[in-house]
C-alpha cells in the first residue's frame, strides 16, 4: 500500500532575510537624512552669502548717491534695501554689520566651519578681519 504524507510547503522569508532586508533598510534611510541635511547646511550658507552681497551692493549704491557710507547701518537700509535688512534664514542669529561715514563691513557666520573667507571678528571694529582660522565667517568690505 501506498503511504500519503502530508507535506505543507511554506512560503514567506527566513528571519535572516528579514533582519537583512531591514538593515539595509536603515542604512539607506541614515545616508538620505545625512545628505538631507548637508544640503540644507548648503542652501542656508548660499542663502547667507547671497543676502551679504546684497547688502554690500545697498552700501555700494549708496556710496555712489551720497559720495560716502551711511554713518549708521540701519539709515543706509531704509532707502537702499526694500523690505529691510535681510535676517538670517535660521533666524537664530543676525548678520555683523558695522559701518561709518568711511567704510563698512557685513559678516555672517556660516555653518560650514570652512566654508568662509574670515575668522571670526575679534571686535565689532569696521575693518573686516579676514585672518583666523577656522574661516568659519563670510565677510564683506567697502568698495571704494
Amino acid at each position: 500500500m501506498k503511504t500519503m504524507t502530508n507535506k505543507k510547503t511554506l512560503f514567506g522569508f527566513t528571519l535572516l532575510e528579514l533582519l537583512v532586508v531591514i538593515s539595509i533598510i536603515g542604512i539607506l534611510v541614515a545616508m538620505g537624512a545625512v545628505a538631507f541635511t548637508t544640503a540644507q547646511k548648503r542652501g542656508r550658507d548660499s542663502k547667507r552669502r547671497g543676502d551679504i552681497q546684497a547688502i554690500q551692493k545697498a552700501y555700494e549704491q549708496y556710496f555712489a548717491d551720497n559720495t560716502m557710507y551711511a554713518t549708521t547701518c540701519s539709515t543706509m537700509a531704509d532707502g537702499y534695501m526694500p523690505g529691510g535688512t535681510p535676517t538670517d534664514p535660521q533666524g537664530n542669529q543676525s548678520y555683523i554689520l558695522n559701518c561709518d561715514s568711511d567704510q563698512y563691513c557685513i559678516c555672517a557666520e556660516l555653518e560650514d566651519i570652512d566654508g568662509g573667507n574670515a575668522g571670526a571678528p575679534a571686535s565689532l571694529s569696521t575693518v573686516c578681519d579676514y585672518a583666523g582660522a577656522p574661516k568659519s565667517h563670510y565677510c564683506l568690505s567697502n568698495l571704494q
